[in-house]
């Protein structure tokens, strides 16, 4: 098969893999169809104010300050006297989009929302706007238009500000929240003078909803334990008493508006959120006003164990904790509007102020439209699956279903109400349990099809190298075999059987490309399958002892990979052993000086791994440092080079301008953040700086020789200058040590060839990148070339890890990237982040690169090997996937998965990259005037 062919089979297959876990675990859990369910009884309220203090910890709000008193006094007065509070607890991803899902949908957000910046609605919806008669907002232009697009009618009014104005780098991002107050205090003052409008606002089922964003901004720009973040608390503290005192005096003060204020996610202490610290799924609920509790005095403990009453000190006031989807059936039901469809809330019965009736009530109707989903989903899986096939959920059948709903009703009517609330609530859990069971009906099928084709891939690769790239016996008559008939014809009739399966269960197109993927895929296997039998002929004739101990070393190698995506530590762990391979090999008598680089080098880099990931104060010397470390580390370099090869003018003139170019990068970050802490914004000419780097990273080192130090040389010039833009601490550290190792790896490996005696061993200073290769030199796999592949596959994982960058989704800090941007925009923020993440992997492939030439090996060989071993890791992520139990554990694992499909998939488009960033020049004036080195 020709390179370009196994390439783009290969590509797809990790495609196809890398997508059936999001269709395996993150399709979309909405169904619809339902019919809406409402309270039949009348509601307290004819109105409801929601206040989200976008970005706000529940620690922040409810600590009191040494001098024992309130930040919030408006709002600790509601906690102590006239409300009901608690903790409103989130799920991951602690996002802004799927926190106000959850608020106002009553359900959790669908993971595919993430592809659209989580500003558009992958799936539509039901909400609490959708189902009032109308809702105005006032906020950021990032979450109130998906409410209102959503919504049905046009009764969702939103009101919002330029997307330029959330600015990390504003001078005061409590500016944001000022505007909503003030657009508040003046729809309801030309209100006063329109009639039309005031007549709207005085109609029953009307929401205002207030989303501030200032907290959240300032949180990122200052961390949360700024002055600044604490004081735009305690503004917005201020601004809702105003608004109350509004919003009464308007409607007369007729006791019917309704009041829940609250957060959509924390933050921790380092400005992030998105993973599940407490620190990010505590938030606050403060609720108050028309049909709500207010708050109880308590004598006996409260059932928290946190200790969170204690340093609230609020150990007096009854503390009611809900789920965060449970806030929009409690506003429904405040309002006396049906649950949203899709919900899979509870309503909290200790906030409302009611009749047990009412509350019966309330219950049931949130059981009956949790059920209503549930049923629908039983429908669609079962019309979409083969009768005898067909388990349904024993819990809860249909006529258990009848059961529950004709006893709930029977309870009610004979005025038992406490008893119909507990069998309402405990009909609402199964419904919850029978909605994941058929949502994850499909799983274990999908999952098994998915292994099936990973293991036949696998095969294939291993089979394609024994092939192909082995020195083995070869069957006399190999060549002149033609494709076994009677496997295509069998391959053929499994694939329509697995089609004609699919087409009667109406299956999803997924569907049947992870079932019919293993076909071709083992088919390809299968048809290699006489390297097994010269495997086994050549058996005789190969070093088992040694080809036993490879395999032990590179399980070995693999499972401690997979661990350290768990515990970072475990990559220091395997640095100290590599560090150790020189002496274990012999190389340390024959290249003392290598051998001792490569030792300090392997140490220096294990040191990374062990620093932390998160909460890290930015320290801008340290990114100065990392520059001047560049810059000595280069100098040193083109000083030796110059005794060995002396260096053409226009080289000596490029890396001139590249470390001048250093110099200024290792400047601007601190002039940068200098800036933006005495809140003059971000420099123009330091943006200018910093995207003009970005883009010219990849195209100046084409501009050079390719001979392949100087090459080398001057990618990691042109790469590590946008890195040094991009950090803002110890990182930056990161790339220096890695380049030098890497140097250190490409001249122990032409030591560790000439040990093995081969005589084709060409000098290091004479290699040259767009030379032609001659076939004739490139040689057959050899056992030492599994440790290369490994290595390779090592330093991958570590420049992944090494920084911390996808350990943690906090250890995402929107500080790296305000050299370039400070207005937020998820889209070119997470694709600098990435760019990041990728500049170490491309200094690791460029290194591959040059020692699959320097060896005089095919690129494809060693890249066939370090394939089967990341898609071992792989498959060995997929069925951690399978044994975990918890959502949590799952998830992490799920991670796991992605990160290693994605660094293949990578790998393999970086391939192609890497070979032209080394290997070839930019021709920007006439050929007759170059020369090539």
């Amino acid at each position: 098969m020709k390179m370009i062919t196994f390439f783009l089979m290969g590509l797809t297959v990790h495609v196809v893999f890398f997508l059936s876990i999001f269709d395996i675990y993150f399709t979309s859990p909405l169904v619809h169809g339902m019919t809406p369910q409402s309270t039949p009884l009348a509601p307290p309220a004819s109105r409801l104010v929601l206040i989200v203090a976008d970005g706000l910890r529940a620690d922040s709000l409810f600590t009191l300050l040494p001098n024992s008193s309130s930040r919030t006094p408006f709002l600790r007065t509601v906690i102590e006297e006239t409300g009901t509070w608690g903790v409103s607890h989130t799920r991951v991803p602690t996002e802004s989009r799927p926190g106000h899902v959850a608020l106002i949908a009553g359900f959790y957000e669908d993971v595919s929302a993430v592809a659209k910046g989580w500003k558009e609605n992958p799936v539509e919806f039901d909400s609490v706007f959708n189902e009032s008669r109308s809702t105005w907002c006032w906020g950021s232009p990032d979450i109130l238009p998906m409410f209102a697009k959503g919504a049905t009618g046009d009764h969702v009014y939103t009101h919002t500000y330029p997307a330029e104005e959330e600015d990390f780098a504003s001078t005061d991002a409590s500016r944001l929240d000022t505007w909503v107050f003030t657009q508040v205090k003046s729809f309801f003052q030309a209100a006063k003078t329109n009639s039309t409008l005031k007549a709207t606002l005085l109609e029953d089922k009307n929401i205002f909803f207030l989303h501030l964003l200032g907290i959240d901004t300032n949180g990122h720009a200052h961390r949360p334990m700024s002055q600044e973040y604490l004081d735009n608390i305690a503004l917005v503290d201020t601004g809702v008493a105003e608004v109350v005192s509004l919003m009464e005096d308007f409607f007369g003060h007729d006791g019917r508006t309704a009041y829940v204020f609250t957060s959509d996610h924390g933050m921790t202490n380092w400005g992030s959120h998105g993973a599940g610290h407490p620190s990010e799924t505590l938030t606050p609920l403060v609720v108050w006003g028309a049909g709500v509790n207010r708050a109880q005095r308590v004598i006996e403990a409260q059932p928290y164990e946190d200790g969170y009453l204690k340093d609230w000190n609020l150990e007096h006031i009854r503390r009611a904790d809900v789920n965060q989807a449970d806030i929009a059936p409690l506003m429904a039901s405040l309002l006396g509007l049906p649950i949203p469809v899709n919900s899979v809330g509870v309503t909290p019965l200790l906030y409302l102020n009611n009749s047990d009736q009412f509350k019966a009530e309330s219950m049931y109707t949130n059981a009956i439209q949790v059920l209503e989903q549930f049923k629908m989903k039983m429908i669609q899986k079962k019309e979409t699956t083969l009768p005898f096939l067909f388990t349904p959920f024993q819990l809860l059948t249909e006529s258990k279903q009848a059961e529950f709903t004709h006893r709930a009703r029977i309870l009610i009517q004979l005025e038992k109400y406490n008893d119909a609330i507990t069998l309402c609530q405990s009909l609402i859990s199964l419904s919850l349990e029978g909605l994941v069971y058929y949502h994850t009906y499909d799983r274990f099928f999908l999952g098994c099809s998915v292994v099936l084709g990973f293991i036949g891939w696998t095969s294939y690769v291993i089979l394609v190298i024994l092939r192909t790239h082995a020195s083995l016996i070869r069957h006399p008559n190999l060549a002149k075999q033609n494709p076994n008939q009677n496997l295509a014809r069998f391959c053929v009739a499994v694939a329509l059987v697995i089609t004609l399966f699919l087409l009667i269960q109406r299956s999803p197109i997924t569907y049947y490309i992870y079932c019919l993927l293993p076909v071709p895929v083992w088919y390809s296997a299968l048809k290699e399958s006489g390297a097994l039998s010269d495997l086994i002929r050549s058996a005789p004739s190969l070093p088992l002892w040694k080809c036993l101990g490879y395999f032990v070393l590179v399980a070995f190698g693999i499972e401690l990979l997979v661990v350290s995506f768990f515990h970072r530590s475990m990559l220091t762990v395997g640095l100290a052993f590599l560090s150790l391979w020189p002496l274990l090999s012999g190389l340390f008598g024959k290249a003392k000086l290598r051998s001792l680089s490569w030792f300090l080098g392997c140490l220096c880099l294990a040191v990374f791994p062990l620093m932390p990931v998160v909460g890290r104060e930015p320290n801008l010397r340290l990114v100065a440092c990392a520059g001047l470390l560049t810059l000595f580390t280069s100098a040193c370099y083109l000083w030796s080079s110059q005794r060995r090869t002396p260096l053409r003018t226009s080289d000596r003139r490029q890396f001139f301008s590249q470390m001048i170019h250093v110099a200024v990068c290792l400047y601007v970050p601190s002039l940068t953040h200098s800036s933006l802490q005495q809140k003059q914004g971000l420099p123009l000419l330091n943006q200018i700086i910093s995207w003009s780097t970005l883009a010219s990273s990849i195209f100046v080192p084409l501009l050079s020789s390719t001979r392949l130090f100087h090459r080398l040389l001057s990618i990691f010039l042109s790469l590590t200058s946008t890195y040094l833009l991009l950090s803002t601490g110890s990182e930056a550290l990161f790339p220096p040590v890695l380049s030098w190792l890497m140097f250190v790896w490409i001249n122990i490996e032409q030591e560790a060839l000439l040990a093995q005696g081969d005589s084709r061993r060409q000098e290091l200073s004479t290699i040259d990148f767009s030379a032609n290769i001659d076939i004739t030199k490139i040689r057959q796999l050899k056992l030492d070339d599994i440790r290369r592949s490994y290595f390779f596959v090592f330093f991958i994982i570590t420049a992944f890890f090494g920084t911390g960058n996808i350990a943690s989704i906090n250890s995402f800090d929107p500080a790296s990237i305000y050299c370039f941007l400070t207005v937020f925009n998820p889209f070119i923020m997470g694709g600098l982040m990435m760019w990041k993440v990728i500049i170490p992997f491309i200094i690791v492939m460029c290194t591959f690169e040059t020692i699959q030439v320097a060896t005089q090996l095919s690129s494809r060989s060693l890249f066939l090997i370090v394939l089967v071993i990341s898609d071992v890791m792989a498959l060995h992520f997929f069925f951690l996937v399978q044994d975990y139990g918890s959502w949590l554990d799952i998830g992490t694992s799920i991670s796991h998965y992605v990160i290693v499909m994605s660094m293949t998939i990578f790998l393999m488009l970086l391939s192609v990259v890497t070979h032209v960033l080394t290997s070839k020049r930019l021709i920007l004036w006439n050929r007759s005037k170059m020369h090539f080195p």
